[in-house]
């Protein structure tokens, strides 16, 4: 019996209306990137005091920078792909070069005749030595993980080949790299409020009656009905979704346990309070949301007080954290006063929020990581900026008088912080979602 009902609720349908067609979303795509291309790299160079910014990858190793940079037909490099962004300061222009036998895309012309000039590095520096930079700006980092694309048999054979005139101007393009993938345009933050509605709505129709049976359907059910919904939907996850329980009568686990991907299989029963940790990717943007459902059991027509209360101050840590972010504060700033004026109002809060965008857990400051809240040395020093999209991620624990233990309110939302002002991109979650069953 229970195998035919989840068989059925995988082929439950809702409206999601908004996704493309693959041909519209490549379209989309392309002239995402063409836009960002255009209005907001020549900034990202200038800010970044950089001339020219070199991208070398080969197919299947690509760079993380230079994965977002290639056209919706490109699912990887092909062979060696070169690509150079020289900054013309007379002209104001930024040039878009690709020393590689195609064009990538429409955006990066072709600048390698290799029936003229067999070898690919010779044609690189030929138009290295042309522009003459100051300096040359190559993706490696110490500390963050996405601009140290630059793999080492790349960079010898970059410094086997180029001139010692040119050598001494390489410089690491951390900065570029890490405002490249952390800075949101104007029609992504369109396509981002479509696409964290989506989200919550696989997660409204996950936590609803139609999936959930209390005594046979399972967490690992849940799961597995939220990755197909998403495989159905023509989308991607970028990590495999959790669900857990909090109930009366069982401890609160450590957070240790709580952050483990190894859940222990439960079966749902009425009285539960449910999470959920689950994120999609679509044209080159990615989400991350946890929210809360309560079971009710028969006597109940909504949600108990306590709870209702006690996410209320889950919703209130949210608003401390938001409240304390602004342009040039480093995320361990941010961390630090947040978790003083939590406490100070009888909170008990945990902060571990991220950079969210072109990848799940981005580029950009850290603003505390769940078992590092003194700060976070490197990344959390790093200053935040504007039109930046952050994973607002968290927990506070509360007493429940009631079920005479704790609990602990886990949530987390997509955030833009634009001009210093900051905004859900699509909204949070205010009330625990009441789940009524027969």
């Amino acid at each position: 019996m229970r195998t035919i009902v989840f068989v059925l609720l995988f082929f439950t349908q809702i409206s999601f209306t908004q996704i493309l067609p693959e041909k519209e979303r490549a379209l989309l795509k392309d002239e995402i990137l063409e836009d960002r291309f255009k209005n907001i790299l020549p900034g990202l160079m200038e800010d970044a005091n950089i001339d020219m910014w070199l991208l070398i990858s080969r197919e299947y190793n690509e760079d993380p920078v230079l994965k977002t940079m290639l056209p919706a037909t490109w699912l990887n490099a092909r062979r060696r792909t070169i690509i150079v962004f020289y900054r013309n300061k007379k002209e104001k222009i930024i040039e878009r070069l690709a020393v590689a036998r195609y064009n990538i895309g429409k955006s990066i012309q072709s600048s390698w005749d290799k029936e003229k000039e067999p070898n690919q590095w010779k044609a690189l520096i030929d138009i290295i030595a042309s522009r003459n930079p100051d300096k040359i700006g190559i993706n490696f980092s110490k500390h963050f993980a996405l601009a140290d694309g630059l793999v080492k048999t790349d960079f010898d054979e970059l410094l086997a080949n180029l001139p010692e005139t040119y050598q001494g101007r390489l410089v690491s393009a951390e900065k570029l790299a890490i405002g490249w993938i952390e800075t949101r345009s104007e029609m992504e933050m369109k396509l981002y409020k479509k696409l964290v509605k989506i989200t919550h709505d696989i997660i409204e129709e996950a936590f609803s009656e139609k999936v959930i049976h209390p005594g046979i359907t399972t967490t690992e059910d849940i799961v597995w009905f939220m990755r197909q919904k998403v495989t159905d939907l023509g989308l991607e996850t970028w990590f495999h979704p959790t669900i857990d329980i909090q109930r009366n009568k069982e401890f609160l686990k450590s957070h240790i346990t709580s952050f483990s991907k190894g859940k222990e299989e439960k079966i749902i029963q009425k009285g539960d309070l449910l999470h959920c940790d689950f994120g999609i990717t679509y044209i080159g943007l990615n989400t991350d949301c946890q929210q809360h459902a309560y079971v009710l059991n028969e006597d109940e027509d909504e949600v108990p007080v306590f709870l209702k209360e006690a996410f209320r101050k889950g919703n209130r840590v949210q608003d401390i954290l938001t409240s304390n972010m602004s342009i040039g504060v480093t995320g361990n700033e941010i961390l630090k006063a947040s978790l003083i004026q939590g406490r100070k109002e009888g909170l008990r809060p945990s902060i571990y929020t991220h950079p969210l965008g072109k990848y799940g857990h981005s580029a950009g400051t850290t603003i505390g990581m769940w078992d590092s809240q003194n700060g976070v040395p490197f990344n959390g020093d790093y200053a935040l900026h504007k039109n930046t999209v952050y994973a607002i991620e968290l927990n506070t624990t509360v007493a429940i008088k009631e079920w005479n233990k704790d609990i602990r309110i886990m949530l987390e939302e997509a955030g833009f912080f634009g001009d210093g002002v900051f905004e859900y991109v699509n909204e949070r979650q205010v009330t625990i979602k009441p789940i009524k069953t027969q």
